[in-house]
C-alpha cells in the first residue's frame, strides 16, 4: 500500500513571514471602536470608556499591544 508524501511544491516550513507583513495596523487611526473589538469585548458605553482612556494613556500604541 503506497504511503502518501508531502508535496514538495508546498510552502517551506524553514522559512519565516517578515516582520513587517505580521503587523496588523493600516497606519490609520485607532477609535475607540476599534481597540473595543480588538479585544474581544462587546459595544457597551463601558466598554468604550475604557478604550478612550486606554487611548488617551498609550495612544495608537494599544492596538499594536493587542494585535500581532
Amino acid at each position: 500500500m503506497p504511503t502518501s508524501q508531502p508535496d514538495a511544491s508546498g510552502p517551506s516550513e524553514d522559512r519565516t513571514t517578515p516582520d513587517a507583513l505580521l503587523h496588523a495596523r493600516t497606519g490609520t487611526e485607532v477609535s475607540p471602536e476599534d481597540l473595543v473589538l480588538a479585544s474581544g469585548k462587546d459595544l457597551t458605553p463601558r466598554s468604550l470608556e475604557w478604550a478612550k482612556r486606554k487611548l488617551a494613556a498609550e495612544g495608537p500604541a494599544a492596538m499594536d499591544k493587542l494585535l500581532p
